[in-house]
């Protein structure tokens, strides 16, 4: 349920070692997903798997997250991690005219796929968003309070930091994580390096970084496919309606029973939604 390897790194333009994979036949038709905050690419195990039957998939676990580097001083914001998008689709070989991949991004994956598109010109076959942060306001609460005083916080107790962070993650899925995976997605930010970098990311993003592009959704020419937990509680289906409504010709997919983490509350139901997208690209 839970085993997940990166088996391989990059080293970013900014020193920062990012771990990835890559699944299923080497000559087969790209395909890259991205997961968002707080969690990695592990979130994305069942699908991957699944979508590697007909596709080369690749996987990775953005600066700060994961199993990549984690450090003081880093830069992890959105606009950091679409820079790194752009040079790990050029390291992958998927940056030229006959290259272009189709591209899966969840939660705050879909700004930063969004703003390499719009802002750096990174180019894709085909692009689906899951439940993304592309619209503003953004942000609950909860996230802007961390944000705020990422000094405060970051001095927890590890047991109490732990509990915190738990019922965090836990509060994304609407069926309920399996102990084994909560805990997966929990570990890398109790670490002596994970604790700090849990309140760094939250304190580094903010909703200028999907201001900047917003705006030009209306451009995208790609086929889009938006998909949407029917009960995510962390950024509600209206947002996956209106965002639809943003991008010339892009479809809405609802999930039924499933709330932010549709990658664990319907694996099943989103593999098949994303597989008949892709498949339509030949």
């Amino acid at each position: 349920m839970t085993q997940w390897l990166l088996d391989r790194t990059f080293r970013t333009s900014s020193g920062d070692e990012v771990r990835w994979a890559a699944l299923g036949e080497e000559r087969a038709p790209a395909v890259v997903l991205l997961h968002g905050t707080p969690f990695s690419s592990s979130v994305w195990r069942g699908v991957a798997r699944a979508l590697a039957t007909r596709h080369r998939v690749f996987v990775w676990d953005m600066p700060g997250y994961g199993a990549s580097e984690k450090r003081a001083g880093q830069d992890v914001s959105l606009a950091a991690q679409g820079r790194v998008f752009g040079e790990l689709l050029a390291h992958w070989g998927l940056d030229g005219e006959g290259a272009r991949p189709a591209v899966v991004a969840h939660d705050f994956g879909g700004c930063v796929a969004l703003r390499a598109h719009l802002l750096h010109g990174a180019r894709y076959e085909r692009l689906a968003l899951v439940d993304p942060v592309a619209l503003g306001p953004w942000g609950s609460p909860t996230y802007r309070l961390l944000g705020a005083h990422p000094e405060v916080f970051g001095q927890l107790p590890p047991a109490l930091h732990r509990a915190m962070v738990t019922e965090y993650v836990s509060s994304a899925s609407h069926q309920g994580l399996h102990p084994a995976v909560l805990e997966r997605l929990v570990e890398p930010w109790c670490t002596q390096e994970g604790r700090p970098a849990f309140y760094r990311q939250i304190a580094q993003n903010d909703q200028r970084f999907t201001d900047e592009v917003e705006g030009r959704y209306g451009e995208i020419e790609v086929p889009v496919l938006v998909c949407w937990g029917a009960q995510d509680d962390w950024i509600p289906v209206a947002r996956g309606h209106e965002l639809a409504s943003r991008v010339p010709g892009a479809r809405l997919h609802v999930i039924e029973g499933a709330g932010h983490l549709v990658q664990e509350d319907a694996p099943a139901e989103l593999a098949a939604a994303l597989g008949d997208f892709l498949r339509a690209g030949g």
